[in-house]
């Protein structure tokens, strides 16, 4: 069971990334998906989530009105895209995956990928 984070890359300020996230090794088209981000020196902490049936949305106040998270028609891949990047939005970017939104902080049900960096220059 994976998930793959991808996307990652180096933009200007003011600029946009869109990050996906792909799932394999069982289908997570019932699970709730959440993406994370970790900067260097700091913890890693939450930047969006959305429901199992996407219906719902949930975003960090410091990213909210800039990014949007997104799930694809197989309902398999999710998105975060990115708008209006800071110098402070520079991270790793994780994806999770869980039965409900917030499982992924146990670690017997919830599922994380490999990161993928994004650097924002000023």
């Amino acid at each position: 069971v994976q998930l793959q984070a991808s996307g990652g890359g180096v933009v200007q300020a003011g600029g946009s990334l869109r990050l996906s996230c792909a799932a394999s090794g069982r289908t997570f088209s019932s699970y709730a998906m959440g993406w994370f981000r970790q900067a260097p020196g700091k913890e890693r902490e939450f930047v969006a989530d959305i429901s199992n049936s996407g219906s719902r949305t949930y975003y960090a106040d410091s990213v909210k009105g800039r990014f949007i998270i997104s799930r694809g028609n197989a309902k398999d891949l999710v998105y975060l895209q990115m708008n209006s990047l800071k110098p402070e939005d520079t991270a790793v970017y994780y994806c999770a995956a869980a039965p409900d939104v917030g499982g992924w902080y146990d670690p017997t049900i919830g599922y994380w990928g490999q990161g993928t960096q994004v650097t924002v220059s000023s």
